[in-house]
């Protein structure tokens, strides 16, 4: 496909080529949105499971028997597993036990990641494909117009009324799967950190995992450094919801007010959720809990440095996509100057950046 600059420096020529480039181009934008719903289709029939079952690889038949489709969808799913071949989500190959022209769908890295009977991400990826987080972008433009600063309504609240934890509380059926969706994400990221990051919990003897909701972080650090006695905190009503018999203890509290002393404080996906003036308040609780840089104190966090690590177009633009994703709370991803800048303004000393999470990173901030 051609290059920004090549389409412009065409279209400018005047060429059929250069407008037919373009069109391609916005094509593919308008229709971006169906690769979603094709994906969700695939966590909604359990494709990748029927897959799965027969060993990861399966004829369309297959497939359809599995999932209990009716056979007159079958050409249907051809057609939607065709997408998904084209996508990378899915392999495809003639099949050579089969007749001639029959298909052999395969798992792919990407498809393996939505089996359950794996280690999977699939609550997370149903969770952010739900239509209650899809629909508020139908409404992106208007809520550019409105007057209103961003933080007197997000727009999620213009959509639906309410900020996405009063819905969680108000919707139980939506807060168990969001809070699903945040156990995934942690249990999947967690064994990557205390695989390729473990020297970050060297020296500590004490955590808590700020908004840590039921403890997903918390419980693999615990598991994999028995010698760090680590907390959860969060709001009564997170925490009662916590799970029993657990080597995690959990403190209901609020982290605008006051976070309980440890050794280390650590922060996941917590504030990409709110503005600047936000995290500095946030950042200043964690810095009080703490010890010094000498005697080992640090705060820990885990989310995106935009523009860290990959120069990989696809990285980037996950990024971005994020960022514009996580606006409609009022959220924001941030570069290293944004993160710097809150870093400092809450009286912290210094900081590293381990970009070693794919599109997140780790940061250490030091008191």
């Amino acid at each position: 496909m051609a290059s920004a600059t090549q389409l412009v420096q065409a279209q400018h020529d005047g060429t059929s080529q250069a407008l037919l480039d373009a069109q391609l181009e916005l094509w593919n934008h308008t229709f971006g949105f169906v690769k979603s719903m094709a994906l969700k289709s695939v966590l909604d029939l359990r494709i990748a499971d029927a897959i799965h079952h027969h060993g990861g690889t399966a004829t369309l038949c297959q497939i359809v028997a599995k999932v209990a489709l009716h056979p007159s969808k079958t050409p249907c799913l051809r057609r939607l597993m065709r997408v998904l071949t084209v996508t990378g989500v899915f392999s495809v190959v003639e099949n050579p036990a089969g007749d001639s022209g029959e298909h052999l769908y395969g798992l792919t890295p990407v498809s393996r990641l939505l089996v359950v009977d794996l280690p999977n991400v699939a609550p997370f990826v149903t969770v952010m494909l739900d239509s209650v987080f899809m629909s508020p972008f139908l409404g992106l433009g208007a809520w550019f117009q409105h007057d209103s600063p961003p933080e007197h309504q997000s727009l999620f609240e213009m959509t639906h009324g309410q900020t996405v934890w009063d819905l969680g509380e108000n919707i139980p059926t939506f807060g168990a799967l969001f809070n699903e969706g945040m156990v995934s994400d942690s249990s999947f990221v967690m064994d990557i950190v205390v695989k390729e990051c473990g020297n970050v919990f060297q020296g500590v003897t004490s955590l808590i995992d700020v908004a840590g909701g039921l403890g997903g972080a918390a419980q693999a650090i615990a598991k994999a450094f028995p010698h760090v006695k680590c907390s959860v905190l969060d709001l009564p009503q997170v925490i009662a919801n916590a799970p029993a018999n657990s080597d995690v203890e959990y403190v209901a509290g609020n982290m605008f007010e006051s976070i309980p002393p440890a050794n280390a404080i650590f922060l996941k996906w917590v504030l990409h959720d709110w503005g600047d003036a936000e995290c500095v308040k946030i950042l200043k609780s964690c810095k009080e809990a703490i010890p010094s840089k000498a005697a080992g104190g640090k705060v820990v966090i885990l989310d995106m440095v935009v523009g860290a690590q990959s120069p990989n177009l696809k990285h980037r633009e996950t990024q971005v996509l994020f960022d514009l994703f996580i606006m409609f709370i009022n959220g924001s991803e941030r570069n290293e100057q944004e993160w710097k800048k809150i870093i400092s303004e809450a009286g912290f000393s210094g900081y590293k950046i381990i970009p070693v999470l794919g599109v997140r990173s780790i940061i250490e901030v030091y008191p």
